[in-house]
């Protein structure tokens, strides 16, 4: 992402850096990279090592692997002052070399640290030549665009040179994500998708080709800015588009990193601005939108004589609103000199809530693909998203200081949706639960490196797209004469005759201070809306009211207690087409802030090198624990610990083979010899983890234990695995894979553990093997419950007989409750715990719901409270009757 309010405040320092010089290479591992000030920063659980490092003043953006193991990236607003062709901004890809899929590290040679002028003024690999494909304001289409500029509907491109006024970022200075549709079966040939972060925002259609030799070429020709096309218009357009991701559907997306969204700054909420009267010291950027010159409403507001200044979060992303106005086909204003003046935008403006989504393109290779917008997904400044394989759950990140991640749920799978106006689905928000992670009131601060983040979703709200879109476009003709006249006595005729613009400006804005901007959602509706929830909850609210968390995602999910204290959350991915068991990462690229301060869920030590967190995901695709795999170093560490280790996370990107490209965007930055940006590539511990399983009363299944990864391949383990309450539960038989050769088991006399030894006589499990089974445990459901599965390795070997560095990770058992009807026991068919399937016959059904209701005062329902709490307050009564028939209908 570009931040260009935190970039500008290190300019100043770059120049100093450029030329330090500090010798040595090391690949970062746990033991390798030394402590800093706060334990663990910085650390790593696994492999770490650096690919490539990227020309000065250039952010790592947009990796992404192609079939045959090349890779791309781009390189993000690189200094002018580069040599060519380092100097501007670029698409390319690295020239003799592919990933070899096999999920070990050793397939390249790490690449030093850029110790001279000559080597930080380049893009660097030790495996491969980076070589352009690509470069931003090339000429294509037969020369009518230029790449990545956006135009108006009259073919003007909106740079700085043809308007006057603010932008965000010159134009196609900063491309980002990259996604390859291909159009043949061997992945040699298709369009290349790329993001370029600005306002208003662009993403590019290049043909790009594969020769014998494996060399990649891009076709100018058959190349295209997408919202130059009409279909896009008439969407609104999109801003910033920062990362994406590819779909299980094989379609493009791109996401609007709209940082210009927040009502409130920082860690206030609308209910403070309501319950002081006033929103001075308070409001965000948004409340300003549609005002003349919007981005100067910072330096009004420190003018002021009525109101003390006070930061007004996301106020430098409101540079290029006004060009996003004419892209849309507004004239432009009078403007004199570089700097808008306030004559006020009345013909065409943008409305804010077309902003700050997730773009597909659902026929990417179509003529001119159709955009559409996942409205019903929430509305923040989303550096990415992650589709999973269920091709009904997603996970995005939204970037910048006090901000969320968030996960939306289908009611089914996206592309089932003929129309993609009637994908319909849930928006949750995440609440951190876990006392480690606030245990600054108890007088000690625990280190992110150590310490898990247990997750709880909120949901917000449930709709269709296609309602969240109609309840936007209720804001479509509002405009800055509206942000005048309505805070103000004046109608449109006084403006710039009776009084001048200025003197209506300072009225309208010191009204908006005090009472909100009433041309858009109003604070008091968000205040009221999360009364109601809290009354009746998500769905219990007023139809009026079912817009508020869709449109005002993070002011709402604020107001009812969520956990929206992530500083810069800046990726998010898992391997493509993820289901239970993998892994979705999470990228944060500085951990302080809110996250570290002396308020709110989170309550640690500061690493402002940030962390990366790795949730495995459940049967349910949900995500409920964040476990730290990298943590960046400390701004108060020296470059003997920060040269070589991962700082300031952005993209993250997960291979086929489980290793996971990281890339940086700190560029400039404290703690290094060295200012430049890299890209790593993280391979993960192997990993033994026993099935999570939920099995009935008095019956039994079976879980498998398998290795996550094997990249060195496997010689032999012994390891065991125990029930943490035999009670609940005996493990009752052991069976192995038959390409193990020699395998021996020993289960314990009451069931409480077993241990298994293998070893692969034959050479049958490869280097490079994923989710490899070791053996499958039957266990039996002695007593309704929960316990633990507890996996403890004593030895695992790779092929040439050399220790595995393995994790255990464990499982969890849920025994269900005994029969209710006498027949079959009740079943859990979504693996979520609770026991839907009273009947036993493997679905719900309407017999389910009679029988709870027949049986509600028996001992079988009333001794297994856990089992039938459908609506999860903690206690059995009539609404689980109820919330058990809402799943039905």
């Amino acid at each position: 992402m570009v931040d260009l309010n935190r970039r500008s405040l290190i300019a100043t320092s770059t120049a100093a850096a450029l030329g330090a010089s500090v010798a040595g290479v090391a690949s970062a591992s746990e033991s390798e990279i030394p402590e800093g000030d706060t334990p663990g920063a910085p650390s790593v659980r696994g492999g770490l090592k650096r690919f490539s490092t990227t020309a000065f003043g250039a952010e790592v953006t947009g990796p992404f692997v192609f079939e045959d193991g090349s890779l791309l990236y781009s390189l993000q607003h690189p200094e002018a002052a580069n040599p060519e062709p380092f100097g501007r901004a670029a698409v390319g890809y690295f020239s003799g070399f592919n990933f070899e899929f096999d999920g070990n590290n050793d397939d390249f040679p790490e690449v030093g640290i850029p110790d001279t002028q000559e080597k930080q003024r380049r893009v660097r690999s030790a495996a491969g030549q980076y070589e352009v494909l690509v470069q931003g304001r090339e000429p294509i289409g037969g020369g009518d665009e230029l790449l990545g500029v956006t135009q108006t509907p009259d073919g003007t491109d909106i740079t700085q040179s043809n308007f006057a006024g603010t932008q965000y970022g010159a134009a196609a200075t900063n491309p980002d994500c990259n996604q390859f549709v291909p159009t043949d079966e061997d992945g040699t040939e298709g369009y290349l998708f790329t993001n370029w972060e600005n306002s208003p925002g662009n993403i590019s259609r290049v043909f790009i080709s594969q020769d014998a030799d494996g060399e990649w070429s891009a076709d100018p020709e058959d190349a295209m800015n997408l919202p130059n096309t009409e279909a896009f218009r008439e969407l609104g357009g999109t801003r910033i588009n920062c990362y994406g991701d590819l779909s299980p559907w094989e379609t493009p997306v791109s996401s609007e990193e709209n940082y210009a969204h927040p009502r409130v700054s920082l860690t206030n909420t609308v209910g403070d601005v309501v319950d002081a009267g006033s929103g001075e010291g308070l409001l965000g950027a948004c409340q300003f939108w549609n005002r003349p010159n919007p981005s100067a409403i910072q330096s009004a507001v420190d003018e002021y004589d009525e109101v003390d200044g006070w930061y007004i979060q996301g106020y430098w992303a409101m540079t290029g609103v006004e060009f996003l106005a004419y892209y849309l086909g507004a004239d432009p204003v009078d403007q004199a000199d570089e700097s808008n003046d306030l004559t006020p935008i009345g013909d065409v403006y943008p409305n804010p809530y077309r902003y700050g989504y997730h773009v597909d393109f659902r026929e990417p290779t179509a003529e001119e693909p159709d955009p559409m917008k996942y409205w019903v997904a929430g509305r923040a400044s989303w550096e990415a998203p992650d589709f999973l394989g269920d091709e009904r759950t997603l996970y995005g990140c939204s970037d910048g200081d006090s901000k969320g991640i968030y996960k939306f749920v289908a009611a089914d799978p996206i592309p089932s949706y003929d129309d993609t106006d009637d994908i319909e689905g849930t928006l949750y928000a995440p609440k951190i639960t876990n006392d480690a992670a606030n245990a600054a009131e108890a007088g000690e601060r625990n280190s992110p490196a150590d310490t898990n983040l247990e997750v709880e979703w909120i949901p917000l709200g449930r709709a269709t797209n296609g309602e969240v879109e109609s309840w936007v476009a209720e804001y479509d003709d509002v405009t800055q004469v509206d942000y005048l006249t309505t805070h103000t006595e004046y109608d449109a005729d006084d403006l710039g005759q009776e009084v001048a613009y200025g003197d209506a400006v300072r009225e309208a804005d010191l009204e908006v201070i005090e009472n909100g901007n009433r041309n858009y959602i109003t604070n008091e509706e968000i205040v009221e809306w999360a009364a109601q929830y809290e009354a009746d909850g998500p769905d219990g609210v007023d139809e009026a009211l079912r817009r508020v968390p869709f449109l005002e995602t993070r002011a709402a999910a604020k107001e009812i207690g969520a956990s929206i204290e992530f500083n810069k959350a800046e990726g998010v991915d898992s391997v493509d087409g993820a289901g239970p068991g993998d892994f979705v990462y999470f990228g944060i690229s500085e951990f302080n802030d809110d996250l570290a301060d002396e308020t709110g869920d989170v309550q640690m030590d500061r690493v402002d090198g940030g962390v990366v967190y790795r949730a495995e995901l459940e049967p349910d695709y949900n995500v409920s624990t964040l476990e730290p795999v990298i943590t960046g170093p400390d701004f108060t560490d020296g470059p003997e610990d920060a040269d070589d280790a991962l700082r300031n996370i952005d993209n993250v990107y997960a291979m086929r083979d489980g290793r996971v490209l990281c890339c940086e965007d700190g560029f400039g930055g404290p703690s290094r010899s060295y200012p430049n940006d890299g890209l790593y590539v993280f391979q993960p511990n192997v990993q033994v983890d026993v099935e999570s399983l939920a099995i009935g009363y008095g019956r039994t299944g079976e879980a498998a234990l398998s290795a996550s990864a094997l990249p060195t391949g496997f010689s032999g383990a012994a390891v065991s695995v125990s029930v943490s309450d035999p009670d609940v539960a005996a493990i009752t038989g052991v069976e192995f894979p038959d390409a193990l050769g020699l395998t021996e088991s020993e289960v314990s006399d009451d069931g409480s553990s077993a241990t298994v030894r293998v070893a692969d006589t034959d050479r049958s499990v490869e280097a490079g093997g994923r989710n490899v089974p070791l053996a499958t445990l039957t266990l039996r459901g002695d007593g309704t419950g929960t316990a633990d599965l507890e996996v403890d390795i004593d030895r695992m070997d790779d092929e040439a007989g050399t220790a595995i560095d393995a994790n255990a990770r464990t499982g969890v058992l849920v025994t269900g409750p005994p029969t209710v009807t006498g027949g079959a026991a009740p079943t859990d068919p979504d693996g979520d715990g609770l026991y839907e399937d009273l009947n036993g016959n493997g679905r719900l059904d309407y017999e389910d719901i009679e029988i709870l209701f027949d049986n509600f005062e028996s001992d079988s329902v009333r001794l297994n409270e856990s089992a039938y709490d459908f609506n999860e307050n903690g206690q059995l009564d009539f609404d689980d009757v109820v919330d058990l028939y809402e799943e039905v209908n």
